[in-house]
């Protein structure tokens, strides 16, 4: 059995980390860091914790915890993985996994030369939608992929309205919240790198405090393909999805930029369409603690890198950068 803790009493541990973890035949959740005693002991009687902690010395000095999934606000990302790595557990973080692409590169060679698992819960790349879509693109059922639509629009819930559009020394704002997503789907389903890209951001509603809650922007990939984002905090009736246009054919995806288990796809060609059949749904959340267990074990890797979240992150700067100054930015991997 592999003992799993939380750094962080976050929403994203309540409705979905813990559970994916208690549900693994793998592991377990046997500890929880809080800095609020009260949350903390919340979560304990909701989900059967062992042991609580509020602070994080004594948490990582807890010999019985083998992994830890951090999913505290983004400043703590780095620290809290330097620490941990130093303490001997693996991790997998939330994204984006640092700030700067330097913090990312520190954790992953921290990790390296500790012999920890370090991983990036980039939970949509789990979706069989989406591995679905990339199946079909490298069997060459459109072609040569040419243009990408990406719609990942949404409405943030009232109790998710808090520092993701208030604080900016949180990495509040859309893109290290929604785009760094788009980039590392794309990323994964195209199998390519991100060269340059051209943005535009605003904040239309609900960002404050020079964060914004909405971008537009197109990537540029090495292999020449085009991809389009609308990203937001502030539209509630458009729904999510891809569109994949290639030499021979065109998928289109719906509803699948979503955590939930859901989505169609088809394929049209000329005045042809396609449905395609999918695979059983599976929780991405589960199947991304399944893999990271097995990674611990010694067998594979996790489903996003540490790696992963580096160049997820690297594009989302760029994208910001973009934005700021109005001109088309050379994304710096280094």
């Amino acid at each position: 059995m592999i003992h799993w803790g939380i750094i962080g009493a976050s929403t994203i541990a309540k409705e979905w980390m813990i559970n994916a973890i208690n549900n693994s035949p793998d592991s377990q959740v046997t500890a929880l860091l809080s800095q609020s005693q009260q949350r903390g002991e919340s979560f304990q009687k909701e989900f059967q914790i062992e042991r609580i902690y509020t602070q994080l010395d004594n948490f990582l000095s807890d010999s019985n915890l083998d992994v830890v999934y951090i999913g505290t606000t983004n400043e703590f990302h780095m620290p809290q993985t330097l620490a941990a790595a130093s303490a001997s557990k693996h991790v997998l973080c939330e994204k984006p996994l640092a700030l700067t692409v330097s913090d990312a590169k520190k954790m992953i060679d921290t990790c390296s030369d500790a012999g920890i698992v370090l991983g990036t819960n980039h939970h949509l790349r789990n979706a069989v939608t989406h591995r679905t879509l990339r199946d079909l693109i490298h069997d060459g059922e459109l072609g040569e992929p040419l243009a990408v639509r990406v719609f990942h629009a949404v409405q943030l819930p009232t109790h998710l309205q808090t520092w993701r559009v208030k604080n900016p020394e949180s990495g509040g704002g859309v893109i290290l919240d929604i785009t760094v997503h788009d980039t590392d789907t794309l990323r994964f389903m195209l199998d390519d790198e991100v060269k340059s890209v051209m943005a535009v951001s605003a904040s239309q509603g609900l960002g404050q405090n020079g964060v914004h809650d909405s971008v537009m922007g197109v990537m540029k990939f090495h292999r020449g393909t085009l991809a389009q984002f609308h990203d937001s905090f502030v539209i509630g009736h458009a729904g999510t999805g891809f569109e994949i246009h290639g030499s021979a054919g065109s998928l289109f995806a719906t509803d699948v930029m979503t955590q939930r288990p859901i989505g169609h796809i088809t394929l049209r060609r000329g005045d042809q369409l396609k449905h395609i059949e999918l695979p059983p749904p599976i929780n991405l959340y589960e199947r991304a603690v399944d893999l990271f267990n097995k990674a611990v074990q010694g067998n594979g890797k996790p489903s996003a890198t540490g790696n992963d979240g580096l160049r997820s992150l690297a594009v989302a700067l760029a994208v910001k950068k973009s934005a700021e100054i109005g001109q088309e930015i050379t994304v710096d991997y280094a």
